[in-house]
């Protein structure tokens, strides 16, 4: 078996693996065993998903398509970090130019690179299914829930200060919260620092964790927090990892932009991780 190229990739904290499958030829079946390995952070590379870049069949429409696969194994429908990261790598990889769009589970992405300042601005899929105001039972109280779909689901409520939350314990309970079933939520707790500031902090799903960065939750957090009057259209968000992603509302679409880092690129041996292809 032959030995397979990948990059590691972060947006603003939130870390993926890349794999070129033109190369790779990693079929469907295996990815989500791939993903569960390669992900691991003691005995594999470590990263929070595994998303195979591929040439877009002829049913599809893009520049290329991508297989997203969170870290403990889960197909993803779509991730505002990793979008951008894939946009600026595809450029990198010759699979688009800086102007591109992408297939993905949740509809075609839409990219502009900047390639020499490692930034990337992306239109997210439109917000769907938004709901303000939900009480909901968890923890021996009764919270002030919201909910949007980005791309994935996201539940968003607003704390005075979410530095003070414990997000693990918190974020776990909601997002396997029966309201919610049976695929559950992400999970995002927001503070308004200004009408053009938020701070959020983000479980995700799929990770089953916080992690240092969310893009659909720091979208579904704008959205939320505009439709409540908290922000005006154009807002910063901190997120947990302390960096800027800068979230636009125009309209029906949402633009996700901040900066993407390549870590390191390596060579992996299939054969050592008990991978299979066929």
């Amino acid at each position: 078996m032959k030995d397979i190229r990948f990059h590691k990739m972060h947006g603003c904290g939130n870390d993926f693996i890349f794999i070129d499958n033109r190369e790779a030829e990693v079929s469907v079946p295996q990815m989500a065993s791939w993903a569960v390995i390669l992900c691991n952070r003691k005995t594999g590379i470590g990263a929070d998903g595994l998303l195979f870049l591929d040439s877009t069949p002829a049913d599809r429409q893009g520049d290329f398509i991508w297989h997203f696969y969170n870290a403990d194994g889960s197909r993803a429908e779509m991730c505002g970090n990793a979008s951008r990261c894939a946009s600026w790598l595809a450029v990198d990889l010759g699979l688009a130019g800086r102007t591109q769009c992408f297939g993905t589970d949740a509809g075609l992405i839409h990219a502009e690179v900047d390639v020499e300042n490692m930034r990337s601005r992306v239109e997210l899929t439109h917000p769907e299914g938004m709901v303000l105001h939900t009480p909901l039972e968890a923890d021996g109280k009764t919270w002030d829930v919201n909910f949007v779909n980005t791309g994935v689901p996201h539940a968003v409520i607003v704390c005075e200060d979410c530095d003070k939350v414990d997000v693990d314990r918190l974020g776990r309970i909601f997002r396997y919260h029966e309201h919610f079933a049976p695929k559950g939520t992400n999970v995002n707790f927001i503070t308004v620092t200004g009408k053009d500031a938020i701070h959020v902090r983000t479980y995700e799903r799929g990770v089953e964790g916080e992690t240092l960065a969310c893009g659909t939750g720091a979208a579904a957090s704008t959205c939320i927090a505009h439709a409540l009057g908290l922000t005006d259209s154009c807002v910063n968000v901190t997120t947990s990892g302390r960096e800027l992603l800068g979230i636009e509302l125009q309209g029906d679409s949402v633009f996700l932009s901040g900066a993407v880092a390549r870590v390191f690129t390596g060579i992996i041996d299939p054969s050592m991780f008990s991978l299979l292809k066929f």
